[in-house]
């Protein structure tokens, strides 16, 4: 995907786009991306969302899973005595 900036935007444009993205919950460049794909009659690509959270959550190795695992097998062990 390539990038643009936009120079000289009118300040009333500028603060339209800021309603909106802001009404819509969304950020600046999205909404600016939204309304251009509209503008242009050009679907917007269908997003995989798992790239908005990568920065939250991260990805383990396969070490760090093996370790996981380990250090939380009991929790998937049930004991019959508690549904008792």
């Amino acid at each position: 995907m390539r990038s643009i900036t936009v120079h000289g935007l009118a300040d009333e444009v500028y603060e339209l786009l800021k309603k909106r993205a802001e009404s819509e919950g969304r950020s600046l460049n999205r909404t600016t991306k939204g309304l251009l794909h509209q503008a242009l009659g050009v679907e917007e690509p269908v997003r995989d969302h798992r790239d908005d959270f990568a920065d939250l959550f991260g990805a383990w190795t396969e070490e760090e899973l093996r370790d996981f695992e380990r250090a939380t097998s009991d929790l998937r062990r049930v004991d019959p005595e508690d549904w008792q």
